[in-house]
C-alpha cells in the first residue's frame, strides 16, 4: 500500500472512482471547516439556539455563569458520538459543581438525515437521558463559525469566551475502558487552573458533520 493511499485512508472517509481519490461535499466542507473557523485563543462566535428542553439558550448567558464551557458538536445517529455519550455524561457529573457544561450541538442536515431532525433530538435526549443541554443548530452557521466539521467534535472555551481547545475528546473512542489520555478532562482542568492548555488541538475522529446541499 502506498504512503499517499495509507494516509487518505487513515484521514477520512474514502471516494474510490478510478485513478483518483474524490470527496464528497459532506467530506469537503469537513475537511475545510479545519482550516477555517474559530482559531485557538479567538473569542467564540455567539449564538442563540432552541434546545430540546424547549428554552433558546445564549452563549453569551453561559459566559455570564460558567468558568469552562465544553460546546461539542454531535447528533443522534453517529457511533462515534454514541460510544462517547456515558464519557460525556461522566465528565458533566464530574465537574458541574465547578461551574463547568458541557454543551451538546446537532448541525447535521436532518433533510438528508433524518435520524438527526429536532423531534428525534429530543427523543435521544430522554432516551439517554442527557445531563447537559442539547440544542438544534438548523442554519448550521454556528458550527460554520466554530470550524466544527466532525461528530464529536470539541470546542472548550473559558469564562471570556475564548477558545482554549478543541479536538479530541480522548484518545480512543472505541473502549472508555482502555484510554490513555483524556484530553478533555485535562483540558477543563488546566483552564479551572489557569494555566496554558496542552496540547490546545488534536484531530478530532468520528462522522463528518452532514452538510446542506
Amino acid at each position: 500500500m502506498s504512503a499517499e493511499k495509507d494516509y487518505f485512508i487513515r484521514a477520512g472517509n474514502l471516494i474510490f472512482r478510478g485513478c483518483k481519490y474524490c470527496y464528497s461535499r459532506s467530506q469537503k466542507m469537513s475537511l475545510l471547516m479545519e482550516t477555517t473557523g474559530t482559531a485557538i485563543n479567538s473569542y467564540a462566535p455567539d449564538f442563540e439556539l432552541p434546545g430540546v428542553d424547549e428554552e433558546v439558550h445564549h452563549l453569551s448567558r453561559y459566559l455570564e455563569k460558567y468558568q469552562a464551557i465544553a460546546v461539542i458538536f454531535m447528533c443522534n445517529h453517529c457511533p462515534y458520538v454514541r460510544s462517547y455519550l456515558d464519557r460525556l455524561k461522566g465528565i458533566q457529573a464530574d465537574f458541574q459543581d465547578r461551574e463547568v457544561t458541557l454543551i451538546g450541538i446537532n448541525a447535521n442536515d436532518a433533510t438528508k438525515y433524518p435520524d438527526d431532525s429536532f423531534e428525534n433530538m429530543k427523543v435521544f435526549a430522554a432516551e439517554h437521558q442527557l445531563n447537559f443541554p442539547y440544542i438544534r443548530d438548523v442554519a448550521q452557521d454556528v458550527a460554520q463559525s466554530f470550524g466544527a466539521g466532525t461528530t464529536p467534535e470539541v470546542f472548550l472555551l473559558d469564562q471570556d469566551g475564548r477558545l482554549r481547545y478543541k479536538g479530541l475528546i480522548d484518545d480512543n473512542p472505541n473502549d472508555a475502558a482502555a484510554v490513555q489520555v483524556a484530553y478533555l478532562r485535562a483540558a477543563i482542568a488546566q483552564v479551572l487552573d489557569g494555566t496554558t492548555v496542552e496540547p490546545s488541538q488534536t484531530q478530532a475522529i468520528g462522522c463528518s458533520v452532514k452538510w446542506r446541499s
